[in-house]
């Protein structure tokens, strides 16, 4: 008789233990598919705000169909991990809307590569310059994803990165013409000194750079020769003012 209550003790703990491990593995799986779904979701929270981003940067219909295409397979993802939750395979199939409403979008209009008005507020142009870093970044995780193909990521990540350096070397273009206006000269040489090097040290190369480095190189010796005719000037001062204090100290002194 004991060992018959022993054997069930043993077997009901036995019990306990696997219904246990298997409540902390079913446990441990939907905390894993939450933890996607997450990732998932903010996948498209970002693709969705980048979106909205785009209205600050050339037309680009590629971009809005990657953007669109990558929010898609988030979706179809959290579709896949919970279809019991309502609302995902409606968000799915506005996803698809969404995506062939850009993909006709790209048919029949090309990206433009027309010169935007910088912002005065800095912190749109920072703004500005994160989305384009955002960009590539994603891009690249789609490419290496397998969502898009190499090429097609070549060409847009030339583009964005073209982008990118268009505005840094007219902001500080800008910046150097505001200060030369200003009289500011030496402020202007470092502005368009750190312009020329980035051009030069880009490894793109097209008409924008060609141009834009004879550009700032003719801007560079302008104001290297009104540094000269300011040296010059100083220094002419500086000899009339010495002359000045040599007839003061040597003139002939009054006799009282």
């Amino acid at each position: 008789m004991l060992a018959i209550i022993i054997g069930l003790i043993v077997a009901l703990i036995i019990i306990v233990v696997v219904v246990t491990s298997i409540q902390q593995h079913k446990e441990k799986l939907e905390a894993e598919k939450r933890i996607k779904v997450a990732k998932q979701k903010a996948i498209i929270d970002e693709s969705e705000e980048l979106i909205m981003y785009l209205t600050n940067l050339p037309t680009n219909p590629n971009i809005l169909q990657i953007l669109n295409r990558r929010s898609l397979n988030a979706a179809k993802n959290m579709q896949e991990l919970m279809p019991e939750v309502k609302g995902i395979k409606k968000r799915v199939k506005e996803l698809e809307a969404t995506l062939k409403a850009s993909q006709d979008l790209a048919k029949s209009q090309e990206a433009t590569e027309e010169n935007f008005a910088l912002p005065d507020n800095e912190q749109h142009l920072v703004s500005i310059l994160q989305c384009i870093k955002k960009l590539r970044a994603v891009i690249k995780s789609e490419q290496s994803k397998g969502a898009l193909d190499a090429q097609v990521y070549t060409i847009e990540d030339q583009k964005l990165a073209t982008m990118q350096l268009k505005i840094n070397i007219e902001s500080l273009v800008k910046r150097g013409t505001q200060a030369y206006n200003k009289n500011m000269l030496g402020s202007a040489r470092q502005y368009l000194e750190k312009a020329l090097q980035s051009l030069s040290s880009s490894t793109l190369r097209n008409d924008y750079i060609t141009e834009k480095q004879v550009e700032v190189t003719q801007q560079l010796e302008e104001i290297t020769d009104a540094l000269k005719h300011t040296n010059a000037k100083d220094a002419a001062k500086k000899a009339k003012n010495e002359e000045d204090e040599l007839d003061l100290l040597f003139q002939p002194k009054k006799k009282w």
